[in-house]
């Protein structure tokens, strides 16, 4: 078992070359990039305490993961798949097609400790490549494997749980800036893709068997 799961460690080497091409892309874009905005980017409003669930995301994409990792190789293999793919695209992407926001706020409306999570966050993060979000479409890879696996969370109210702290993390994208709402269209269209050609063929195999 032990063996047979370990097999899969390569699978985790995507990670480093992925955020050394990012930061290639970063460097590539600088202040040369086409402005991404909608009319209802500007009536949703700066909300500091979404920064809690928008980092949340971290863990959340850790935990899941190594869930996966050791308790359901297949899905795994799947899941990695649909994310990989994704975030291949999105690299893609940024270099064919450099992007970025001018949404965040001048001056924060309020100052406490939320905002000033939200102020080292936009230190730490520049406002470019940001379609498709990789914060929603990794969001929506993970919560596609969390519904069609029996092995991770065996129990629906844990996985109703689990989307629903999906689904802050989704909104928190655009309510603190870091995101426009056609970033967050953009994931859901690559998600819905990406899901027909990595999950769809295996499902018209099993049957053909």
């Amino acid at each position: 078992m032990k063996k047979e799961t370990l097999q899969y460690w390569w699978t985790a080497l995507y990670f480093p070359v992925y955020m050394f091409f990012f930061w290639l892309a970063e460097s590539y874009t600088e202040n040369d990039f086409h402005v991404i905005n909608i009319a209802l980017d500007d009536k949703i409003p700066f909300v500091e305490w979404f920064i809690f669930p928008y980092y949340l995301w971290f863990p959340f994409m850790a935990l899941f993961f190594v869930l996966f990792f050791f308790r359901d190789k297949q899905e795994y293999i799947r899941m990695i798949a649909l994310l990989y793919a994704g975030m291949t695209l999105f690299l893609i992407i940024s270099f064919v097609y450099p992007n970025g926001l001018e949404l965040r706020p001048d001056e924060f409306p309020r100052d406490n400790a939320a905002t000033r999570l939200v102020e080292l966050l936009y230190r730490s993060d520049t406002p470019t490549n940001v379609f498709p979000s990789i914060h929603v479409f990794n969001t929506l890879g993970m919560l596609i494997a969390v519904w069609r696996s029996d092995k991770v969370l065996q129990k629906r109210w844990m996985k109703w749980v689990t989307t629903g702290i999906g689904s802050l993390i989704i909104c928190s994208t655009v309510f603190l800036k870091q995101h426009s709402v056609v970033d967050v269209i953009g994931a859901f269209v690559f998600a819905a893709i990406l899901f027909l050609l990595v999950y769809r063929p295996r499902r018209g195999r099993k049957k053909a068997e």
